[in-house]
């Protein structure tokens, strides 16, 4: 027999072993969560019953979860928009807008990333997509190797942070906090990263400029008007469906979910409207949704919910269901549509799969007191709550070396947020320290995408690369932005700023000094004689008596008083003829006018 103080250090241990001999994740932590659970019902640390828990929260916590269905919407869009041109255009447009700095390029893949980051949230989609379009022309200027794929595999990592990014959409469901409120706090975080991306950037072209060459001018095409206008064409129907994914979170028009739906709608619409076989017809149908969609916002203004309003958004939705029409006859888009089914679908199905195994685990980890253990061994730790941070981004940094995020997500989180909250709760309050944890967690586990041995942009980088860039330098290029990302967890734990900065501030009240204050009647005017006085200010305090008594639930008392001529079968403890009980309330009104 085990001791109870040992079952969860040997759970672990087990998992680790399971997922070193090449076992699935998901199997790994129900094989593990049953067998040890089987051994502690019959060691008697719990009942059988206990085991009720998990199917009970598969169906009620996850397969009921609406916040979940985010995830495969999401996926979805990203999937559509990592082939309908998009990447292509911007990163074109702004390759040539920034060309003739030194550079340029580089500070292009850095921007397009943070855009396409906003609306895809996969980073499998963006660093394929960048690295086909972005690195045969660094090549052909003569990039530096090392930099040129540093920077397409680490801004493709930016859309973990950047909302709506899937690892938040997770680490919301996880630590139990609101998905608007996890984005609002990345966002700060984000634009600090991008900015430290690009100072990197402007540093190294002072330092070796023949690194980062400008772009010559005879290969700079667009110029004036016409590149304004190729830029436009690019940023101005990300910037509409990032405020339909996330403008519509932050207002409180849509949940995450809704949002999710309308943007892989609006990314189905964006890839028809892009199509050069859409037609003349085509076109005016999707100018006219346009108007009809802000004439049906400036009707709801004037009068919400007219007919007017009614009818514009009428239109609207009948030029979103013609092109989404299209989409399915034209042959490409259709095929882009069934890859994008397909893709969601893996996806949809290793997450839900994750969560029952991790569902396994973590309950039969809480009945052998696991989470007992966790809070002990974490809240012992030196330093208080940079200890305890320090010690668990170290924690999750190593993690990545083996683990998905979402294998972290599903399996660590969970186990440290009540630790978590009781430790940061006093840094910055209650209602944001499971937010500033989240966040960091989501900046550390950016590394996981970056650093051997299964840094997966890098090799989603290597797998589309041409022959001739070496793997080499694929790995030594990212060391430098590794670096950066962990410099950026510093600052966030530094910081908390960046990450509260946006949301709500708690409202600290003190209960002992909270005054209810009520008006006093002056009471009924004197009439000059002391008998009517009297009767009036009687009359004035039984009816104050029974608004009160109205106020609490009770009754009138004038109601309850019984005839004098009330029946002998009345019960015994019916009041007195003429007069009603005297309650607590009657009795301090009472005593209160004879104080007068």
């Amino acid at each position: 027999m085990i001791p109870l103080e040992y079952m969860p250090p040997l759970m672990f241990g087990g998992l680790v072993v399971f997922m070193l001999v090449g076992y699935p994740v998901a199997f790994s932590l129900c094989a593990v969560g049953l067998f040890f659970g089987f051994f502690a019902i019959e060691w008697g640390y719990f009942t059988l019953d206990f085991l009720q828990a998990i199917p009970g929260r598969v169906f009620g916590s996850i397969l009921s979860n609406d916040l979940l269905l985010a995830i495969p919407f999401f996926t979805f869009m990203g999937a559509i928009l990592e082939k309908c041109g998009l990447a292509e255009d911007m990163l074109d447009s702004m390759g040539q807008l920034f060309g003739p700095v030194r550079g340029g390029l580089g500070y292009s893949v850095i921007i397009v990333g943070f855009i396409l980051g906003a609306i895809t949230g996969t980073v499998a989609a963006q660093v394929i997509a960048m690295t086909l379009i972005s690195l045969p022309v660094m090549m052909r200027y003569k990039y530096n190797m090392r930099y040129a794929t540093g920077v397409l595999a680490a801004s493709g990592t930016i859309t973990q942070l950047v909302p709506p990014s899937l690892v938040l959409v997770v680490l919301a469901d996880q630590l139990g906090k609101s998905v608007g409120d996890m984005y609002l706090g990345a966002w700060g975080p984000s634009i600090l990263q991008i900015v430290m991306f690009a100072l990197y950037t402007f540093a190294l072209s002072i330092i070796k400029p023949h690194y980062l060459p400008p772009v010559p001018k005879e290969d700079r095409t667009l110029s004036g008007k016409q590149l304004w206008i190729k830029c436009a064409w690019g940023i101005v129907p990300s910037a509409v469906l990032i405020f339909l994914v996330l403008g519509t979170m932050m207002f409180g028009i849509a949940t995450p979910t809704e949002a999710g739906a309308m943007g892989a709608i609006g990314a189905i619409v964006l890839a028809v409207i892009r199509h050069p076989k859409l037609g003349g017809m085509g076109k005016k149908i999707f100018i006219f949704s346009v108007i009809a969609c802000l004439a049906g916002i400036a009707a709801y203004q004037v009068q919400p919910k007219s007919i007017w309003f009614q009818l514009c958004f009428g239109a609207l939705y009948v030029g979103i269901a013609y092109m989404c029409v299209r989409a399915a006859l034209l042959p490409d888009l259709r095929n882009l549509l069934v890859q994008a089914y397909q893709s969601t679908a893996r996806l949809t199905a290793m997450v839900a799969f994750i969560l029952v195994g991790s569902t396994c685990f973590s309950i039969v980890f809480q009945g052998v007191d696991g989470g007992k253990w966790i809070e002990h061994l974490l809240t012992s730790l030196p330093g208080g709550a940079w200890g305890f941070l320090l010690v668990v981004n170290l924690f999750v940094f190593f993690l990545a070396f083996f683990l998905d995020f979402f294998e972290i997500a599903f399996i660590i989180v969970p186990m440290l947020a009540p630790v978590a909250q009781k430790m940061l709760a006093p840094i910055v309050g209650d209602s944001a320290a499971l937010i500033w944890f989240g966040v960091i967690l989501c900046v550390n586990m950016q590394t996981s995408f970056m650093h051997p041995p299964f840094g997966f942009a890098l090799f989603y980088l290597r797998g589309v690369a041409p022959k001739e860039v070496k793997s080499s330098d694929i790995y030594w290029g990212a060391v430098p932005w590794v670096i950066l990302q962990l410099i950026m967890v510093v600052v966030v734990v530094a910081f908390p700023i960046s990450v509260t900065g946006l949301l709500d501030k708690d409202k600290n009240i003190d209960l002992d000094k909270v005054k209810i204050e009520i008006p006093v009647d002056a009471g009924p005017a004197s009439t000059g004689d002391a008998t009517k006085d009297a009767e009036n200010a009687q009359k004035a305090q039984d009816d104050a008596t029974n608004d009160i008594q109205k106020a609490l639930g009770g009754s009138d008392a004038s109601k309850d008083v019984a005839p004098a001529d009330a029946p002998k079968g009345a019960p015994a403890d019916a009041p007195k003829s003429g007069s009603a009980p005297e309650n607590d309330i009657e009795k301090a009104l009472r005593e209160g006018a004879q104080k007068k």
